[in-house]
């Protein structure tokens, strides 16, 4: 069980503004800065994560980026170990722990305390679900899922093949819902949760801009340098927005124009699932993504009465 402590965790959809924010906590509030998003674990995929910088990084110490390479991916478990031990290790040097991230599961994951249903893993019922995978996508596993377990065909991410193969292998060993199997034993942090937001109508064209800037700095040559260090497509870590979609440009299943507005279309879709799970998950306090002086001081309130 983790120590505790005090922890801030900033959520928000993608390209909402989390990172440039973070950094600003951390400098003002002497903390540190845990990353909650599941694509930026990985190696060499860096633009299409939109990974801080190096002079983001070096502007504020930042934890669990690079942990991988994109053919190991992590699973829940082990992500929220990874953060537990950031977070108490910044704890312990007197600093001031930030999770920071879009990915929903993480922060749930680390906030509620979600712990695995104890159901083993099943070789040949994995390979038969890998198959069905490989013959008609992961559209089939969401399909049997949602008859199975309507609230995990809902939550999981569509495109996350390994997730939706574990969700059904729990279900279809145990027989019940993988969704009622998860049990919570939620660590002793004193949380503010923070979440930052933007209207759709404000927040979709600079998606789209923040695209055609991904492609500016090379995102195209950083998909072609994945393919030849020899990452296979099915890779959860190739399915992730702009790999998928440049990877079946790659593969001369659509044009390069065609990919790039697939996305952009995708891009929109997924802060509508980001969008849904916060809204369900946790009891964020909302700001626009402008009000930067309005955060800094609720978190000075929340620290003096945390005092």
């Amino acid at each position: 069980m983790p120590s505790a402590g005090r922890l801030i965790a900033l959520i928000g959809a993608t390209g909402v503004g989390k990172t440039a924010l973070a950094i600003q906590i951390a400098q003002r509030f002497n903390g540190e800065i845990v990353s909650a998003d599941s694509r930026q674990i990985y190696r060499y995929m860096d633009i299409g994560t939109a990974k801080p910088t190096p002079a983001e990084r070096a502007a504020a110490p930042h934890h669990l980026i690079d942990v991988t390479d994109p053919d190991q991916p992590l699973t829940l478990a082990e992500y929220q170990a990874l953060a537990y031990a950031a977070i108490a290790d910044i704890l312990k040097r007197g600093k001031l722990p930030l999770l920071v991230g879009g990915t929903g599961q993480y922060v749930t994951a680390v906030l509620e305390g979600w712990r695995a249903p104890e159901v083993p893993p099943d070789p040949a019922l994995r390979a038969e679900l890998e198959a069905l995978q490989a013959a008609h996508g992961t559209a089939a596993l969401v399909e049997r899922l949602r008859e199975l377990d309507p609230e995990s065909a809902v939550r999981i991410d569509p495109r996350n093949a390994r997730r939706l193969i574990r969700a059904l292998e729990v279900c279809l060993i145990s027989g019940k819902p993988f969704s009622q199997q998860r049990r919570k034993s939620p660590p002793p942090y004193r949380v503010l949760e923070i979440g930052l937001q933007l209207p759709r109508e404000t927040l979709f064209p600079r998606l789209d801009a923040r695209v055609d800037r991904m492609m500016e700095d090379g995102l195209l040559a950083e998909v072609i340098s994945l393919q030849r260090r020899g990452y296979d497509w099915r890779l959860p870590a190739m399915s992730g927005l702009g790999y998928a979609q440049l990877g079946a440009h790659l593969r001369g299943e659509c044009s390069l124009g065609e990919a790039v507005a697939a996305i952009k279309r995708e891009t929109r879709a997924f802060v509508r699932r980001q969008e849904t799970w916060f809204r369900h998950h946790g009891a964020p306090q909302w700001f626009s993504a402008d009000q930067t002086a309005a955060v800094l001081e609720r978190i000075a309130e929340w620290l003096r009465e945390e005092a």
